[in-house]
Protein backbone atom coordinates (compact mmCIF):
# COMPACT_ATOMS: atom_id res chain seq x y z
CA UNK A 1 0.00 0.00 0.00
CA UNK A 2 1.27 3.72 -1.02
CA UNK A 3 2.21 6.50 1.27
CA UNK A 4 -0.81 8.86 1.48
CA UNK A 5 1.44 11.60 0.65
CA UNK A 6 2.88 9.65 -2.39
CA UNK A 7 -1.20 9.64 -3.73
CA UNK A 8 -1.76 11.71 -6.69
CA UNK A 9 -5.07 11.90 -5.81
CA UNK A 10 -4.67 13.30 -1.98
CA UNK A 11 -2.38 15.67 -2.82
CA UNK A 12 -4.95 16.86 -5.52
CA UNK A 13 -7.72 16.28 -2.89
CA UNK A 14 -5.46 18.25 0.44
CA UNK A 15 -3.94 21.10 -2.55
CA UNK A 16 -8.11 21.62 -3.73
CA UNK A 17 -9.30 22.24 0.02
CA UNK A 18 -6.23 24.47 1.18
CA UNK A 19 -7.17 26.77 -1.95
CA UNK A 20 -11.22 26.78 -1.14
CA UNK A 21 -9.97 27.87 2.31
CA UNK A 22 -7.65 30.26 1.66
CA UNK A 23 -10.62 31.57 -1.01
CA UNK A 24 -13.15 31.36 1.60
CA UNK A 25 -10.50 33.77 4.10
CA UNK A 26 -9.98 36.27 1.45
CA UNK A 27 -14.06 36.49 0.81
CA UNK A 28 -15.03 36.64 4.46
CA UNK A 29 -12.33 39.71 4.80
CA UNK A 30 -13.60 41.55 1.60
CA UNK A 31 -16.93 41.33 2.42
CA UNK A 32 -16.54 42.57 6.43
CA UNK A 33 -14.29 45.12 4.96
CA UNK A 34 -17.51 46.02 2.56
CA UNK A 35 -19.55 46.05 5.54
CA UNK A 36 -17.90 48.32 7.63
CA UNK A 37 -16.70 50.38 4.47
CA UNK A 38 -20.79 51.14 3.79
CA UNK A 39 -21.73 51.72 6.96
CA UNK A 40 -19.50 55.41 6.66
CA UNK A 41 -21.53 58.05 6.27
CA UNK A 42 -21.91 59.34 2.78
CA UNK A 43 -22.49 62.52 0.95
CA UNK A 44 -25.05 63.86 -1.77
CA UNK A 45 -22.36 61.93 -4.22
CA UNK A 46 -21.86 58.91 -2.38
CA UNK A 47 -18.13 59.99 -1.38
CA UNK A 48 -17.32 59.20 2.46
CA UNK A 49 -16.92 61.75 4.92
CA UNK A 50 -14.10 60.67 6.81
CA UNK A 51 -11.58 63.35 8.86
CA UNK A 52 -8.32 62.87 7.07
CA UNK A 53 -5.17 61.81 9.24
CA UNK A 54 -2.72 63.22 7.15
CA UNK A 55 -3.76 66.75 6.46
CA UNK A 56 -6.14 66.60 10.02
CA UNK A 57 -9.22 68.29 8.11
CA UNK A 58 -12.56 66.71 7.10
CA UNK A 59 -12.75 65.53 3.61
CA UNK A 60 -15.62 63.65 1.12
CA UNK A 61 -13.53 60.51 -0.66
CA UNK A 62 -14.59 58.50 -2.74
CA UNK A 63 -13.48 54.71 -1.93
CA UNK A 64 -12.58 51.45 -4.12
CA UNK A 65 -14.52 48.38 -3.60
CA UNK A 66 -11.72 47.35 -1.14
CA UNK A 67 -11.99 50.30 0.65
CA UNK A 68 -8.85 52.49 0.12
CA UNK A 69 -9.66 56.46 0.03
CA UNK A 70 -8.51 57.87 -3.75
CA UNK A 71 -6.18 60.06 -2.29
CA UNK A 72 -4.35 57.27 -0.14
CA UNK A 73 -0.23 57.58 -0.45
CA UNK A 74 1.03 54.04 0.03
CA UNK A 75 4.28 56.01 1.51
CA UNK A 76 2.29 57.83 3.73
CA UNK A 77 2.41 56.41 7.52
CA UNK A 78 -0.66 58.85 8.48
CA UNK A 79 -2.72 56.99 4.92
CA UNK A 80 -1.53 53.48 6.12
CA UNK A 81 -3.18 54.64 9.61
CA UNK A 82 -6.25 55.84 7.99
CA UNK A 83 -6.73 52.94 5.59
CA UNK A 84 -6.02 50.21 8.82
CA UNK A 85 -8.93 52.39 10.42
CA UNK A 86 -11.06 52.58 7.50
CA UNK A 87 -10.69 48.54 7.45
CA UNK A 88 -11.45 47.86 11.28
CA UNK A 89 -14.68 50.43 11.69
CA UNK A 90 -12.89 52.89 13.36
CA UNK A 91 -12.71 56.07 10.93
CA UNK A 92 -13.46 59.74 12.68
CA UNK A 93 -16.06 60.72 10.65
CA UNK A 94 -18.35 63.62 10.24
Amino acid sequence: MSDQNDDPVGRFIRKTFRSAGRQYAKTRSNFTTGRQVSKLPRDEYGRARIVCRRYAEKRAVLLSEAGVPECFDPENPDCQGCLEDIQEGQIETW
